[in-house]
């Protein structure tokens, strides 16, 4: 029996309403018999991607950080969630340095992502704060190293499930709409996952 796991990468470094988010997502997984991994940037020592081309001479990154937590992590996945706060009208630079840095693993296998599946979650403090934005970029992402990308589809989940947090943890436990496209996107991500599992 094939085991599915899904990895959840947390883009914010507070312990606050995009972690619960993504941790809630996480056990709806988990609810649909997956197995699960949060990986959370916070507390975590992640530089910056220098674009120096080590990766790509030594099949590996120079930066020895805690991305050497993360690399494993992509390997036996079948799918991903990335969640991020707003800030200032797109994701977060420790989400962003994420992005980025997955360059090293792409230097020892192009393919390391190719044919999971991936879903976005956007948390802001403003109802209309660049939720959008965020996961549009997180998409790219996606796109860009062959992940499957999966909104929640239309009718509130266009892109995927986004959040109006209104800066504390509490207003995000209060954003029914936002758990409505949650719900939405997570069920789409189930049917995808099972879609090319069984092919």
């Amino acid at each position: 029996m094939v085991t599915k796991t899904i990895l959840g990468i947390c883009g914010s470094p507070r312990k606050q309403a995009t972690e619960h988010v993504l941790t809630e997502a996480l056990n709806m997984m988990e609810e649909k018999g997956y197995e699960t991994e949060l990986f959370t940037v916070r507390g975590k020592d992640i530089s910056p991607c220098r674009n120096c081309d080590y990766c790509l001479r030594k099949k590996e990154c120079l930066l020895k950080d805690d991305m050497y937590q993360l690399y494993p992590l992509f390997k036996d996945v079948q799918g991903i969630i990335m969640a991020t706060p707003i800030y200032n009208g797109g994701i977060s630079a420790q989400i962003k340095a994420v992005m980025d840095r997955t360059r090293a693993a792409a230097a020892v296998d192009l393919d390391f992502l190719k044919h999971k599946v991936g879903i976005a979650i956007s948390v802001g403090g403003d109802r209309a704060g660049g939720q959008e934005l965020a996961i549009q970029q997180i998409m790219t992402f996606y796109i860009l190293n062959g992940v499957i990308p999966v909104s929640g589809g239309p009718f509130g989940s266009n892109l995927g499930a986004n959040f109006w947090s209104q800066d504390t943890l509490e207003g995000v436990k209060e954003d029914e709409e936002g758990f409505r496209s949650l719900k939405k996107t997570i069920k789409r991500f189930d049917e995808f996952l099972e879609k090319y599992q069984n092919e």
